[in-house]
């Protein structure tokens, strides 16, 4: 940032009023203000300085940001669970065994005339079997397909004897009747969720974009605040020696001359305040991108923005198609209707088992196998409430309840969240407008105070006049920066809001299978 005095005006009108003494005086100031500088001067030549543009934040905050990995986390999280409901839809295999299953003792048993005695056992098995089930998320039942074998031997006995015992293949039906098909309910659920999951990791990396923007203009303001400070002293020094020579030949009055005292010692105050400020904010950023704290960021002011007009009803459309905001609420309206089909389901329960399949016998593997018999088994089970002083029933009418609460609930959220969406599509359209008055309010304000340093140096305003412009160049400065934080903060709010580059004209996407790797 320039100085805000032009050094040959100033030396041209105050030439005439400087002599030997105040040239003295005006060496011992700025020994003493060298002074006053060394322990900054120190600071920052013990870190590296590192120019870093907006852009080149945003970058390095979506690779490496805590807020970045936590997004990350949650979307493989969500990945796997949809893996695992997937998992459930096609068959699975399974092999289960006893290698072996030795037992040693004595049991119970009821002899020919009914009395009871103790009879010691001694003998070794195997068990095992192999089954493929497959869930048929039609009917919501399960078919399975098993074959098992088992073999038993005797111990202890003179008369050593091994059995076998083949199941070569048994099918086996469990359907549940009139109940609620959970896979089918799942297979309508699940997709809208991973689908929530994945528009919710865009969004968080928009909000990241959004925390980055936050910290890197916090950065920027605060050292456009040590430029102002250190500028304010510089020229605050210059005032009071010129003044002090005035007032050594009577042009200006006393009160002036302390008021001038006065303001030397506010912008040292202001400088040592906003000098903390900037480290303090140049900490939070540096922590937020996770980089080493020997270096100190020298953010560049992004003066450059993309000049658009944005319409409501093409927003609004976006957001409604690409928002994890759509997918929650269409989650939410299965699960409530999931809830009230299964309460309805529960009223009664009705279920069918049947098996058919071949079982072998005998002394070796192989007869085992080759004298099969037929093995059937057909159930109808049937649990029907006689009387339940209408529980069954009362849990269908909370189901119904709770949905039209969630349908009233969705309603109100939508409202909120088209309102919401179309205050900030006004504002960010207002906000360039403000920018650029901002802008031109900057320009201004700081040929206004330069104009009035130079007006005042031939006496021509008073110190009040001359304080009231530095605060109007100050103030205008922080606005400006203010509405530059508040541009790109409305316009990446807009993109978490609806996933879509406005620039670019182009949906905001990610390669989810190689970030879920």
């Amino acid at each position: 940032m320039t100085s805000c005095i032009n050094s040959s005006t100033f030396k041209s009108s105050t030439l005439q009023l400087i002599n030997y003494s105040t040239l003295q005086l005006s060496a011992m100031k700025l020994f003493f203000l060298s002074i006053f500088f060394i322990p900054l001067s120190v600071n920052s030549q013990a870190l590296m300085p590192r120019p870093i543009t907006l852009n080149e934040a945003i970058i390095l905050a979506r690779k490496q940001s805590v807020d970045a990995a936590s997004a990350r986390s949650e979307l493989k999280a969500a990945y796997w669970n949809y893996r695992s409901f997937r998992a459930t839809l096609l068959p699975e295999v399974n092999l289960e065994a006893t290698l072996p299953s030795y037992r040693k003792n004595y049991n119970v048993y009821q002899q020919d005339d009914g009395s009871h005695t103790y009879v010691r056992n001694n003998y070794l098995t195997l068990h095992g079997n192999l089954s493929v089930s497959q869930n048929l998320w039609l009917t919501g039942g399960t078919l399975s397909l098993n074959s098992s074998l088992d073999y038993l031997t005797q111990l202890g006995t003179s008369h050593h004897r091994q059995q076998f015992m083949s199941v070569p293949l048994v099918l086996t039906l469990n359907q549940p009747l009139f109940s609620v098909n959970a896979t089918k309910w799942n297979r309508r659920i699940e997709p809208v969720r991973y689908r929530e999951a994945q528009a919710r990791f865009l969004t968080a990396t928009e909000e990241v974009t959004m925390k980055t923007i936050e910290y890197y203009f916090n950065i920027l303001l605060a050292r456009e605040n040590v430029s102002i400070a250190k500028l304010n002293l510089e020229n605050a020094e210059k005032l009071q020696l010129a003044a002090e020579t005035k007032r050594s030949m009577g042009k200006i009055s006393e009160n002036d001359l302390l008021q001038l005292r006065l303001n030397v010692l506010n912008a040292r105050s202001s400088l040592t305040t906003s000098v903390s400020e900037q480290q303090s904010a140049m900490f939070t950023l540096r922590s937020f991108l996770t980089l080493g704290e020997g270096e100190e960021l020298v953010p560049q002011l992004p003066e450059q923005i993309e000049t658009l007009t944005l319409a409501y009803p093409e927003v609004l459309r976006k957001a409604l198609e690409r928002n994890a905001f759509t997918h929650n609420l269409r989650r939410r309206q299965l699960e409530a209707d999931y809830e009230v089909a299964r309460a309805k389901g529960n009223r009664r329960q009705v279920s069918l088992f049947a098996q058919v399949g071949l079982t072998g016998y005998g002394d070796a593997i192989a007869p085992a196998y080759t004298h099969t018999k037929d093995n059937q088994v057909v159930e109808v089970g049937v649990r029907l409430p006689l009387l339940d002083w209408g529980k069954r029933r009362g849990q269908v009418k909370v189901a119904e309840s709770r949905r039209e609460v969630v349908r009233q609930q969705i309603r109100k959220e939508e409202a909120d969240f088209q309102q919401r969406l179309f205050v900030l599509t006004e504002r960010f359209n207002n906000q360039q407008d403000q920018l650029h008055i901002a802008r031109e309010a900057d320009k201004i304000a700081r040929k206004r105070y330069q104009n009035n340093v130079e007006t005042f140096l031939i006496g021509r305003i008073s110190t009040l006049d001359l304080n009231d412009a530095q605060s109007g160049k100050d103030e205008a400065r922080r606005k400006y920066i203010s509405e530059l934080l508040n541009y790109w903060y409305a316009y990446y709010q807009l993109r978490s809001l609806t996933l879509w580059d406005f620039a670019t004209h182009c949906n905001i996407d990610a390669d989810f299978d190689e970030i879920v790797r």
